[in-house]
């Protein structure tokens, strides 16, 4: 049997329980607002009863607090994570599909369509009147202008290409701050958490932080308890893929390391690939997330890169490989680099340089380019027969430099149409034509000259890059292929701009009066249907501008559609472990009394032992 003076305990307990009560309920109620906190609630039970001797029945002794839990679904966490990951993915792509569509804008700005057609606006005016040298200059202005408006979107592509690349470093450098958090964090809750109880405010920083980390990249979390009897230490591991970013205390860093060589002909330099701690490679193209879709912009190539499944021959120790079958086989949609890496089989090598052999295809008139060979670096490791080669990866998404392959093949298309026809006639000098569009070399900016050398007649060449091997002989004339003209190089030729005697008007000039017969088959040109795959080049750049406006399009709802999809698994997972402030005000009051009916206990109690102690003896 219980001493006299047990009910003073009882009550006592019950003061403490519902103190802790509204403690926990004020510390929900001040959080009420904070970002990744979880309701906590006070776990209680009633304590150990005593054995009534002589009887079989028990006593109670009070209430006992045994915890204070936060209250978490995993399964939502999970859901919410894994649909954040997608969340981020599109948010990425929209942004940058809208500064895309920005420098395509064919309503609020003067775009392709309309620059092409004021070029031809001015073709019609110099057909009325070719021999007019104001007409001549006004042509090539407007013709200039066309070449500048390229060039100038190819630049804007240039930089949107290094913002993509810089936020991939930041994004690298984020992760590793997560990491670094997360594996400290690890480490405080396992130290408070040992001797038991719950870490909850330090568990719901790591639960914000991993939410975090999962808008950049997929992830997946694993927590184990380590301790006896569910009590004690927990490994807690964070993997990216296959590699573990988090493993409890520890943690895995990436960097990112410039590219030594580039993947496509307008690629800018030094653009990053992330490697891990130990060397491998950092899978940005299938990690989820805000990084691949920043990856899918910045090398997104719709699948157009360079390969060949069976084409690959080389033998051991050669620095010569040969492909043949490549999927390129025309000059103007060729945007491989003049030096870069090559994959062969399962192992990259790098190039200095390459050429292309061709014949002219009789009933299309193109150039089709029947087998490449490729100046390497190093030796072949070993012999190759028929193997698979590709130059960068396979992207289906039509990213960044996608777009600048539309315009450079555009450019080299049109400007060897027109030239064609250019070089069939003569100036106002009687002078044979000069090419009218041209681009301008790397080194002295000069323009190019669209012939093959002899050497390269001689040998069937169809292009070149005039790097390794293949490099022009000291003093050649600067002979070039088409491949050499790119959207950011594209320009009138520069004797022909300076000199509008110099602009081809027709096959003949005769009596020193300059006709037109040229200048109609150039106005013929914007309404040659078989120059490209969409048709007429309007037809071309107008395809090329709905294709982006599609694509953008769909970003903005896949966006749109998952934010919400995001908001209402937040809205799910909130309604489980979110503060609920008239629940909170319910459990306020539910303390409150239970505070006053426990303080009453004690104070009837007291009375009790006042009459048991200061009366009895009277």
């Amino acid at each position: 049997m219980p001493n006299t003076f047990f009910g003073l305990t009882i009550g006592t307990t019950g003061l403490y329980g519902a103190n802790l009560g509204i403690n926990t309920t004020a510390h929900n109620i001040s959080n009420a607002e904070t970002d990744g906190y979880s309701r906590q609630v006070l776990n209680q039970k009633a304590d150990s009863a005593l054995k009534a001797n002589g009887t079989h029945g028990m006593i109670g002794t009070g209430v006992s607090v045994y915890s204070v839990t936060q209250v978490r679904d995993q399964y939502y966490d999970e859901k919410f994570r894994s649909n954040n990951s997608i969340a981020g993915y599109y948010e990425a792509q929209q942004y940058y599909m809208d500064s895309l569509e920005s420098y395509f804008n064919e309503i609020q700005l003067e775009g392709f369509t309309s620059n092409f057609g004021k070029f031809n606006d001015a073709l019609q005016e110099l057909a009325k009147d070719p021999s007019s040298l104001a007409v001549r200059t006004q042509a090539n202005s407007y013709a200039q202008n066309f070449c500048d408006y390229i060039n100038s979107t190819n630049t804007s592509l240039e930089q949107l290409q290094d913002n993509t690349n810089f936020e991939i470093k930041t994004m690298c450098d984020q992760i590793n701050s997560y990491a670094i958090q997360i594996a400290g964090l690890t480490k405080q809750i396992n130290t408070l958490e040992v001797n038991g109880g719950t870490a909850n405010d330090l568990r719901d920083q790591r639960n914000l932080l991993i939410d975090g980390l999962s808008n950049i990249c997929k992830i997946t979390v694993n927590e184990k308890i380590v301790g006896v009897d569910d009590v004690g230490a927990t490994e807690y591991t964070v993997r990216i893929g296959d590699k573990v970013l988090v493993d409890t205390y520890d943690w895995n860093s990436i960097k990112v390391v410039p590219r030594s060589e580039k993947i496509n002909q307008s690629d800018i330099d030094g653009l990053y690939e992330i490697e891990w701690n130990d060397g491998q490679r950092f899978e940005g193209l299938h990690c989820g997330g805000r990084m691949q879709a920043l990856y899918e912009m910045r090398d997104g190539n719709s699948e157009e890169n360079f390969k060949t499944e069976k084409g690959g021959n080389g033998a051991k120790d050669s620095t010569t490989l040969t492909v043949t079958g490549a999927n390129i086989t025309e000059i103007d949609k060729l945007h491989i680099p003049e030096s870069g890496t090559i994959v062969i089989g399962d192992k990259e090598y790098t190039y200095k340089g390459f050429k292309a052999n061709g014949s002219v295809n009789p009933t299309t008139g193109k150039m089709e380019i029947t087998d490449y060979e490729f100046d390497l670096n190093e030796p072949l490791v070993r012999n190759y027969t028929n193997c698979e080669v590709r130059i960068g990866e396979s992207i289906s998404y039509k990213g960044i430099p996608y777009y600048m392959a539309q315009m450079d093949e555009f450019s080299r298309t049109y400007a060897k149409k027109f030239n064609d026809l250019t070089t069939t006639g003569q100036d106002m000098n009687r002078d044979a034509g000069l090419d009218y569009f041209n681009g301008k070399t790397k080194v002295t900016g000069e323009n190019y000259i669209f012939q093959y050398s002899a050497s390269e007649q001689a040998s069937g060449i169809a292009v070149s890059s005039k790097t390794g091997k293949y490099a022009p002989a000291a003093g050649e004339k600067n002979y070039a292929s088409y491949y050499q003209m790119t959207a950011k190089n594209f320009s009138v030729t520069k004797e022909v701009y300076d000199d509008p005697k110099k602009v081809v008007t027709a096959s003949e000039v005769t009596d020193g009066t300059a006709k037109n017969d040229l200048v109609l088959e150039y106005l013929n040109l914007s309404d040659d249907k078989n120059m490209f795959m969409q048709g007429t080049p309007s037809g071309f750049l107008q395809t090329l501008v709905a294709e982006l406006g599609v694509d953008t399009h769909k970003s903005q709802n896949f966006n749109k559609s998952q934010q919400n999809i995001v908001q209402a698994i937040e809205n799910q997972r909130l309604s489980v472990s979110g503060v609920d402030m008239d629940e909170e005000a319910m459990n306020l009051i539910r303390y409150q009394n239970s505070y006053n009916l426990a303080a009453k206990v004690i104070s009837t109690m007291n009375e009790m032992y006042d009459r048991l102690i200061n009366y009895m003896g009277a």
